[in-house]
C-alpha cells in the first residue's frame, strides 16, 4: 500500500511540475530529439567504409557528402518542426527574446549586420550551400540556447534559427522568421 502510494505521489509530482513548468518540458523534449539525432548520426556514420585521416579538401567532402545521404534516407521524411516542434520553437522564440532584451538587441543586430547577410530559404535534409557563407550566431543568443553535441550547431539565415549537422552539412531542422 505505501509502495502504490509513494508511486502515484512521485508521478503526479512529474506531471504537476510539467504542468507548472512547460519550458523545462519542451527544452528536454528538445534535448531528447537532439541526442536521437546525433546517436543515428554516429550510427550511420559508423557503417561508412573509413578512410585515412586527410587534408585532401575533396576526400573529406566525399565522405561529408556520402554521411549526408544516408542521413537523408533514414530520415527521408524528416520536414521541419520534427526537431523544432511548435512547443520547442515557442520556448526558443521566448529565449532568444531574453537574449535581445534590453541593450543586448542593438549590440545582436550590430553583429549580425556585420556579417555577410545571408538570404536564402532552407529545408530541412538539405545541404547547406557552400557558396553562401555560414555566419556565426552571436555569443549573447548562444549562451540563452540549449548547449549542442559537437555534431550540430546553431546558424542564422537570414531571420530563421537553423539547426546545421556540422559534419553532415545538412539543415537538421529550422524556426523561420526568429529573429529581426
Amino acid at each position: 500500500m505505501v509502495t502504490s502510494l509513494a508511486v502515484v505521489l512521485v508521478s503526479w509530482c512529474a506531471f504537476a511540475q510539467d504542468s507548472v513548468n512547460p519550458q523545462a518540458t519542451a527544452l528536454r523534449d528538445f534535448e531528447k530529439r537532439v541526442s536521437d539525432y546525433v546517436s543515428l548520426q554516429r550510427n550511420l556514420a559508423k557503417a561508412l567504409p573509413r578512410t585515412k585521416q586527410t587534408t585532401e579538401p575533396e576526400t573529406i567532402l566525399d565522405g561529408q557528402r556520402e554521411l549526408a545521404q544516408k542521413i537523408r534516407e533514414a530520415r527521408s521524411k524528416a520536414q521541419q518542426g520534427d526537431i523544432f516542434t511548435p512547443q520547442i520553437a515557442k520556448e526558443f522564440r521566448r529565449l532568444l527574446g531574453l537574449a535581445m532584451a534590453g541593450e543586448n538587441d542593438a549590440h545582436i543586430k550590430k553583429s549580425l549586420e556585420h556579417a555577410e547577410p545571408v538570404r536564402l530559404t532552407l529545408h530541412v535534409n538539405q545541404a547547406y550551400p557552400p557558396s553562401i557563407p555560414l555566419q556565426s550566431t552571436p555569443p549573447t543568443i548562444l549562451m540563452n540556447l540549449p548547449r549542442l553535441p559537437p555534431e550540430l550547431e546553431y546558424r542564422i539565415a537570414g531571420r530563421a534559427l537553423v539547426l546545421r549537422d556540422a559534419t553532415a552539412n545538412l539543415v537538421v531542422d529550422l524556426i523561420p522568421d526568429t529573429l529581426p
